[in-house]
């Protein structure tokens, strides 16, 4: 079933960055990430109370209220330099660049996390890396 999501997740955010290369013409970067970040909120509550999630929130620890604090300071720092980087670039070369993060992702997961780097994880990674700069070089 993650699978299923993560190829959801793929096709949204591929729409994310065509969607967002159009509607960003002649707005401010940022006043269209605030834009974006409160349809992003609304639809993030919408889901939490049709789901009956909210109940929750009592139990979440304060290690958990500190790194998702900090996953969303991430996030919004991202969405920030992704607008940005969409504004004044072409998003055939953006978005590649930014899909990077599966390669970073996969270093930090390996140091932080104590995630397994085998062949096939440095591989992929070497791939995504070459496959980035053919696209953007």
């Amino acid at each position: 079933m993650w699978f299923l999501f993560a190829i959801l997740s793929a096709v949204f955010a591929a729409l994310t960055s065509i969607l967002a290369k159009v509607g960003i013409e002649g707005v401010n970067s940022n006043l269209a990430t605030a834009v974006r970040t409160v349809v992003v909120v609304g639809m993030a509550w919408f889901m939490v109370f049709v789901t009956g999630a909210q109940k929750g929130i009592a139990q979440i620890s304060k290690k958990s209220w500190i790194f998702l604090i900090l996953s969303g300071l991430a996030t919004g720092a991202s969405w920030l330099c992704y607008y940005r980087a969409l504004q004044l670039g072409e998003a055939s070369k953006v978005v590649p660049v930014d899909k990077l993060s599966v390669v970073i992702t996969l270093a930090l997961a390996f140091v932080f996390l104590h995630e397994s780097f085998t062949v096939k994880s440095a591989v992929g990674a070497a791939l995504i890396t070459a496959g980035t700069l053919a696209m953007v070089l």
